[in-house]
């Protein structure tokens, strides 16, 4: 059967590119792994590689072509035997009913919408009645930055790209135009140097916004944020603090390699003078942000490239600011614990939906910031269920999961009926190759897996 080459995704922000070459022509065999084109995006020349095999019958955009939206179909591949005859008389035959076809992978111009939730979130952090707004996590925190802008003219954002361009992701869309470009900066790709401006100017009162493009970045700047904006209210005997926010997409994305997919929860949670945020949904996002931003201590507010498509409920508040250190149960539950943080929740959340047409009742934990860690919401849940189940992205050794675990031993022992599993992402560095990055992190079905394993199913 003829398979339609689709426009590739080539990031999760990527709506648009040029298909500026094409590899192979008409009548070419081609296998999987065999370079196809090169599609130009506004960040770089990318080559497209084949996943199937097959016979290139028709090549449907020509290259040179711009502004091809990701999903357009742009080639067909014809197994053996087929012509492309064949696959023009199917399409025709199938035109009609195309229209109202679901499609496999939404456009990604699209807010993606999160995966299936309960129907009442337990302890919502708004009165209940309030009137909710669909908004992506993008728009969420661009909306808390515009608003602690507003409110107090010493915040201001840094950082590559975060004003002409309007942000790498498009998080400070508009900021320029509203405040200029004294408070929205763009940087030279010097993460040390601006980092360190940053810090100064947080030590002499203003409140800097920075912007990673992400958090593998930060490497280069990690002796500002360490030795000098979470230290120095200590060492100053509470003299100078440092105000201020680092912020940026953290963890895995789709295919950008080792080097830029690093999650570095566990690494900044061990350092006493940072607190440390990692959300996952959209009213989350833009809750803490404006905390954040208002927290008179350097914040590490980690952000996540897959979720900020997504689309969430946002309560409609004049000023919606949600505590550090207070957890929120997502779904009540009596069999298994599952506790997680940022994109980890969509694997819990998918487990316990699954979990529960087996008769297994999870209850799911969203952490939401690491430091301070509301400990105690999941030790009065494991006391309940007897089983904990911890869920993320980053490495095992030293883990999140791993201090979850150790705390849950100390002050719940006695309540566990099963092991603590820590399901993380696998001890290597991140692949590139499509298909073995989908091996190197967590999964829905590990998740599933170790809660039966603890429950004895």
């Amino acid at each position: 059967m003829a398979t339609e080459i689709l426009m590739p995704a080539l990031s999760p922000t990527m709506e648009e590119g040029t298909l500026a070459k094409w590899l192979v022509k008409e009548g070419d065999t081609v296998s999987s792994g065999d370079i196809l084109a090169e599609i130009e995006t506004d960040k770089a020349t990318m080559e497209f590689e084949a996943v199937d095999e097959g016979t290139v019958g028709k090549i449907l955009i020509g290259e040179g072509t711009e502004g091809v939206k990701v999903n357009t179909p742009i080639a067909v591949l014809l197994e053996d035997g087929e012509s492309a005859d064949d696959y023009q008389a199917s399409s025709a035959k199938e035109e009609a009913p195309a229209e109202e076809a679901p499609s496999d992978e939404p456009a990604a111009a699209a807010p993606q919408k999160a995966p299936a939730m309960p129907a009442k979130v337990l302890e919502p952090d708004y009165p209940e009645g309030t009137e909710m707004v669909q908004t992506t996590v993008r728009e969420a925190l661009r909306d808390a930055m515009a608003e602690e802008m507003r409110r107090d003219e010493d915040v201001f954002l840094m950082g590559e790209e975060v004003a002409e361009y309007q942000g790498a992701y498009k998080v400070s869309q508009g900021l320029l135009d509203e405040f200029g470009a004294k408070r929205v900066i763009d940087t030279p790709i010097t993460e040390h140097g601006f980092a360190g401006i940053a810090t100064g100017a947080a030590f002499g009162g203003l409140r800097p916004i920075v912007e990673f493009m992400t958090f593998n970045f930060a490497m280069q700047a990690i002796d500002h944020i360490i030795n000098s904006a979470a230290k120095t209210l200590y060492m100053s005997g509470g003299q100078m603090g440092a105000p201020m926010v680092f912020r940026g997409p953290n963890g895995a994305a789709a295919r950008v390699g080792a080097q830029h997919s690093q999650d570095y929860a566990a690494w900044y949670m061990q350092i006493p003078g940072l607190k440390v945020v990692m959300p996952y949904s959209a009213a989350d996002a833009k809750g803490l942000m404006k905390t954040a931003i208002r927290d008179p201590n350097p914040v590490i507010f980690l952000e996540n490239e897959i979720l900020y498509g997504r689309a969430f409920d946002v309560p409609k508040l004049d000023d919606f600011t949600i505590p550090f250190g207070k957890a929120r149960i997502w779904r009540e539950g009596s069999d298994a614990t599952i506790v997680s943080f940022g994109i980890g929740m969509q694997y819990a959340l998918e487990a316990a939906e699954k979990l529960a047409q087996d008769g297994i009742s999870a209850e799911v934990i969203d952490l939401r910031t690491l430091r301070p860690m509301d400990l105690p919401t999941v030790i009065e849940s494991v006391k309940k269920t007897n089983r904990l189940v911890t869920v993320e992205e980053g490495w095992p050794q030293g883990s999140v999961g791993s201090y979850i675990a150790s705390e849950v031993m100390q002050q719940a022992f006695d309540y566990l009926d099963a092991p603590i599993i820590t399901c993380t992402g696998k001890d290597v560095p991140m692949p590139y190759a499509a298909n073995l990055e989908r091996h190197a992190l967590i999964t829905t079905d590990e998740v599933v897996e170790a809660v039966k394993q603890v429950t004895y199913r």
